[in-house]
């Protein structure tokens, strides 16, 4: 069956003008199916909305306590190494007194010039000591270029608080491929058991 386009027109007009008609209308049609999907739709959603809020919020507390956790990691290895290094160190200054006839001590030196960090601070120094050559001993874990560069501005301060230009070792665990070429570059001696 065709409609006449006066039929179609009057149908609008009724749909635009009778709300019953087109309630009718829409029943026959199925938008009251429609509508009621929908709204299960709309419904699945927001609990869809609720549980992505909560898992975000559960990955939060996560990403907390991974961050505590990471924290104490890191603290635990900071303590451990500085352990290491200072058991190290006073090994080290044992055996080269007792077998090379060598002084080994760690000094003090107030930097009131800031020629270390920039600010005036107490410097502690690992100074080894033969026939009157002094050796600025660093001892760390691992060793970057920064070491390096430190390391050469203690020696600056040294020379000028006590008048001895001094020779740099630095004992390691690891050091970089970087830290030995600066090494190189400034005469610093290193002594590694590992080089990345």
């Amino acid at each position: 069956m065709v409609l006449s386009s006066e039929e179609k027109e009057r149908i609008l007009r009724a749909v635009e003008e009778d709300r019953e008609f087109r309630y009718a209308l829409m029943g026959l049609l199925g938008f009251k199916e429609l509508l009621e999907r929908f709204a299960k739709l709309e419904e699945r959603v927001y609990k869809l909305e609720e549980r992505q809020q909560m898992l975000e919020e559960r990955v939060n507390e996560l990403s907390l306590e991974m961050a505590r956790f990471s924290k104490v990691l890191i603290t635990i290895a900071h303590r451990f190494g500085v352990i290491t290094e200072e058991v190290f160190r006073d090994t080290i200054a044992g055996l080269l007194s007792k077998y090379f006839g060598a002084s080994a001590s760690k000094q003090s030196i107030f930097d009131d010039e800031g020629i270390v960090f920039g600010y005036p601070s107490m410097i502690d120094v690992d100074v080894v000591v033969k026939n009157n050559v002094h050796i600025l001993v660093k001892t760390k874990s691992r060793v970057d270029p920064g070491d390096i560069l430190m390391l050469l501005r203690v020696a600056k301060l040294y020379e000028k608080k006590t008048g001895v230009k001094p020779k740099l070792a630095i004992v390691a665990g690891f050091v970089s491929g970087k830290a030995r070429e600066v090494a190189l570059k400034y005469g610093v001696d290193i002594y590694t058991y590992i080089e990345e």
